[in-house]
């Protein structure tokens, strides 16, 4: 995909779905979730990149107990709108997780795949516990049994752009959730 323009990048926003102020207001919600969980027990963040990463840098202010950063990079797009069902872990944790309570931090559980092949993963290395929260989830098009723990917003089938969420590596940088317009 090629952008020449800011007018070019502006057109393809077709609507704002999840607004700034409505963000900032769960992550509060889900800094809480995690503190209320914590039990002593080292509490590890795992962000699933690149899309989650926004999602945790503001997450991670809302959590008031000690917890460390980890990051993982799995994918199933490929620059298309529609996931190819093949998903692939293209960077992995390169710490023992055995000994903390493991929260995936993900950006949208769409049909589930990558999110339950990552999970898999994780469990086989016998975290104290694992968690599943999620920015966004689409069940409508869930193609495998997977629920996360807590999703802050439920959304309809579109594809999303914004707060970390790209098209083609582009507009992660907004701060707001919209619809991608594939028309224009």
């Amino acid at each position: 995909m090629e952008i020449r323009n800011c007018d070019e990048f502006n057109k393809k926003i077709k609507r704002i779905l999840i607004s700034e102020n409505e963000i900032k207001d769960k992550l509060k919600t889900a800094g809480k979730f995690i503190n209320d969980s914590y039990d002593g027990t080292p509490i590890l963040l795992v962000s699933i990149l690149k899309g989650s990463f926004v999602f945790l840098a503001d997450l991670c202010r809302e959590i008031s107990v000690p917890c460390e950063i980890g990051f993982m990079a799995a994918k199933s797009y490929y620059e298309s709108t529609n996931s190819s069902g093949i998903v692939s872990i293209t960077m992995d944790l390169q710490q023992d997780i055995s000994k903390y309570s493991v929260f995936i931090i993900e950006d949208i559980i769409d049909t589930g795949r990558t999110l339950k092949d990552v999970i898999k993963l994780l469990k086989s290395r016998n975290p104290i516990s694992l968690k599943v929260i999620t920015l966004l989830d689409k069940p409508e098009r869930r193609l495998v049994e997977l629920n996360a723990d807590l999703s802050l917003f439920t959304i309809p089938d579109h594809f999303v752009i914004g707060y970390g969420l790209d098209y083609g590596e582009l507009y992660r940088n907004l701060p707001y959730i919209a619809e991608y317009d594939s028309e224009v």
